[in-house]
């Protein structure tokens, strides 16, 4: 059973809800990666377990957007059972735990210095879940991998980081969906060559095409509708890594959130709100935008694009998806590696050997000086 960490200051709450009960043993149930249903972790019970939703046909819901931003409440629904939070004075990491389980230490930074930590019920909650289905074992395999793979890494490396430190945590996001109708203005570029003249180094004259450009308007109108648009609401996972192991396919294989799926997991609530993360989706859609406006524009090169821009019908949702963390500290510096608990995709960091560097670097030159003595 994966053992819940706890998670960064920047992560506001973590959430693991819900109650299957075992039919055997009377245990609550939780979601096997592995064998994609609820299994019991004490007799092993299976249960085959499509979704609380999957009898009745609810559909995942896209909210309105600037009604939500009006008033988040519409978007609260309760979590379920009853939770434990505790928060690491080193890292500021909050934590929660369900079933009497409480980390004795913080599996972000290793700090035993952690206290009860206050709940707060101001949060938006979860509609939708990307459930795990790459299991611990899987991801140990590609951790082992990745870590043979880092020539340069010093060789404590692999005893510093140990795969047992591996921990499945669902990760907050946020989609959004728009509409968008937009008119664009550029001055399109068209290459024309001329001829000129002119003397080479030793006095003769000699001819060149000369590339010119001949600027002319344009303008166009651009419809599209963004699906989708992720923008991850967790900051305590290093975003690098976290845009490394994307996409995760929200758009086919989300399911309606139910509380089983999370049980025995850890759920990080997010840190960047709803006003926050459409800000940034607004960005990345109009980065998008601009993109695919200059693909409109005639001719070879343009320049000075202005795009006006109209989004009609916003939509979100906040889902949950999953990721497998490790988290080591190496030096005075702490580096993760993470893996797309849905596709396997990893990403990591690592700390450099420069007496391996420096070796290498030695033995190449080494190599080249050999090289030039026999070419003489």
């Amino acid at each position: 059973m994966v053992t819940p960490p706890p998670l960064p200051e920047s992560v506001q709450h973590s959430t693991a809800i819900g109650k299957h009960p075992c039919a055997e043993c009377g245990a609550n149930l939780e979601w096997s990666a592995r064998k994609q249903a609820l299994v019991c972790p004490y007799c092993g019970t299976t249960a085959p377990w499509q979704g609380a939703h999957a009898q009745t046909g609810d559909a995942i819901a896209e909210l309105d957007l600037e009604r939500a931003l009006r008033d988040p409440a519409i978007t609260r629904k309760n979590w379920g059972a009853e939770r434990k939070e505790v928060k690491c004075q080193s890292c500021h990491a909050v934590s929660v735990f369900v079933d009497g389980r409480v980390a004795q230490r913080c599996d972000f930074c290793g700090s035993p210095a952690i206290v009860a930590h206050q709940d707060q019920d101001d949060a938006i909650t979860p509609q939708s879940i990307l459930p795990f289905k790459i299991s611990d074992g899987q991801i140990r395999d590609l951790v082992r991998q990745w870590y043979g793979a880092r020539w340069f890494a010093p060789n404590r490396l692999k005893t510093a980081a140990l795969t047992d430190t591996l921990h499945g945590i669902y990760l907050p996001y946020w989609t959004f969906d728009a509409h968008v109708d937009a008119h664009w203005r550029a001055e399109a570029g068209h290459y024309y060559y001329v001829t000129e003249s002119y003397r080479d180094s030793s006095g003769h004259s000699q001819t060149r095409q000369v590339q010119k450009v001949r600027w002319v308007p344009a303008s166009g109108r651009l419809r599209h509708f963004f699906d989708d648009e992720l923008v991850p609401g967790s900051s305590g996972v290093h975003q690098q890594l976290l845009r490394a192991v994307e996409p995760f396919p929200t758009r086919t294989d989300l399911k309606p959130y139910s509380p089983e799926y999370v049980r025995g997991w850890t759920v990080e609530r997010y840190q960047i709100g709803l006003a926050d993360a459409a800000a940034l989706g607004r960005r990345q859609m109009d980065s998008k935008l601009h993109t695919m406006c200059a693909s409109q524009v005639p001719g070879d090169t343009y320049r000075n694009l202005q795009v006006h821009a109209d989004y009609q019908g916003r939509t979100f949702k906040h889902i949950l998806v999953p990721v497998w963390l490790v988290s080591y500290t190496y030096g005075r510096k702490t580096f993760q590696i993470l893996a797309n608990g849905y596709t396997g995709q990893i990403a990591g960091e690592r700390p450099y050997s420069w007496v391996k560097i420096f070796l290498a670097s030695l033995a190449a030159l080494i190599v080249l000086g050999i090289v030039l003595y026999f070419m003489q």
